[in-house]
């Protein structure tokens, strides 16, 4: 069954959990068997944990799950839960007679999005990653779940979103993105998605783009300060690439944030993607197939965005910002 989510690319799982209250949560992608992966950072303002090992020169070259956090700083504790199911579970790089999990990680900020955040001596994103990581799965909650519960843009909600595809040679491409931006996802202070030409089956509302784009659509609309925002993303596929070509694809990715997001990468953004590779169909990827790959994250990364808006509900705090839904939904 197509899902188009990012579990569509054979070996990946999604698992989430979040705290209402909290208004934060935690997304895992965790792979069924180690995946090769590198990483882009492209924002002003990133907050990630164990990435310098995904540059294509290190050692490690595979991953055992990826993880997408609110709580800024506070959430990069998630990934010790994430790795304590993974011990659990007998995974991790070997040393010796050690096994220690491989699990990059990125935050964004969501800590004054009107949740409570008076969490005493302990912050509970350990917690949340454990039971984001026993929750995985091949389904994937949209909107106001996971990494995306708190994550907000300049002017609605924002989300956890997901799209795949397959590429004309038969590689499956999946994207899994936490849309908290300090821009905007749609034109203007109307109803259409800057992504609206990468859209398939009205998967968020079919609505195109404007007939025209008016000038003041194009003036910038920033939410907050610095460190206050970020897009955080994996990107994934089952063909077998090397980490260079990880590298590659996670840059090209990033293309889809821009298409999505006005503006992206600001030094007011942490702007993260992960890319990695399954392996599940082997075999040498040549420049050919691999510019299909990048192209496809790409074009993926820009559907699940507006998806992840899309599929958002606003908080349930006074002030909160609206959700696409309730404000244009009588337009689909």
């Amino acid at each position: 069954m197509i899902r188009n989510s990012i579990t569509d690319v054979s070996g990946v799982l999604v698992g989430r959990s979040e705290d209402e209250r909290l208004a934060s949560g935690v997304s895992v992608v965790l792979f069924e068997e180690p995946a090769t992966a590198s990483a882009a950072i492209l924002g002003g303002a990133p907050g990630t944990r164990d990435t310098a090992l995904l540059d294509p020169e290190m050692t490690v070259e595979r991953v055992d799950a990826f993880v997408l956090s609110g709580g800024s700083a506070f959430g990069l504790d998630a990934a010790g839960g994430v790795m304590a199911g993974l011990a659990a579970a007998g995974r991790g790089f070997a040393v010796g007679p050690v096994r220690v999990p491989i699990v990059p990680q990125a935050i964004l900020f969501d800590l004054l999005n009107g949740g409570d955040k008076a969490w005493g001596d302990r912050p509970p994103y350990f917690d949340l990653g454990r039971k984001a990581f026993d929750a995985a799965s091949r389904d994937v909650a949209l909107g106001t779940a996971g990494a995306g519960c708190g994550a907000t843009t300049a002017g609605l909600k924002g989300g956890l979103g997901t799209a795949s595809v397959v590429t004309p040679r038969g590689f499956t491409v999946g994207a899994l993105v936490a849309v908290n931006a300090v821009g905007t996802v749609t034109v203007g202070d109307g109803p259409h998605f800057w992504a609206a030409p990468y859209e398939r089956e009205r998967e968020f509302g079919g609505l195109g783009l404007p007939a025209s784009i008016p000038p003041e659509a194009l003036d910038l609309r920033l939410k907050g300060g610095p460190g206050g925002n970020t897009v955080i993303a994996v990107v994934a596929t089952d063909a077998t690439l090397t980490k260079a070509q990880c590298r590659r694809t996670a840059l090209a990715a990033h293309d889809g944030l821009a298409r999505a997001i006005r503006p992206a990468h600001s030094p007011l953004d942490g702007d993260v993607v992960f890319a990695a590779a399954t392996g599940r169909k082997p075999g040498p990827v040549d420049p050919f197939a691999l510019a299909e790959i990048a192209s496809a994250a790409a074009d993926v990364l820009a559907r699940a965005v507006a998806r992840g808006v899309f599929e958002a509900t606003a908080l349930p705090f006074p002030g909160a910002l609206p959700d696409w839904k309730t404000r244009f939904g009588g337009l689909r």
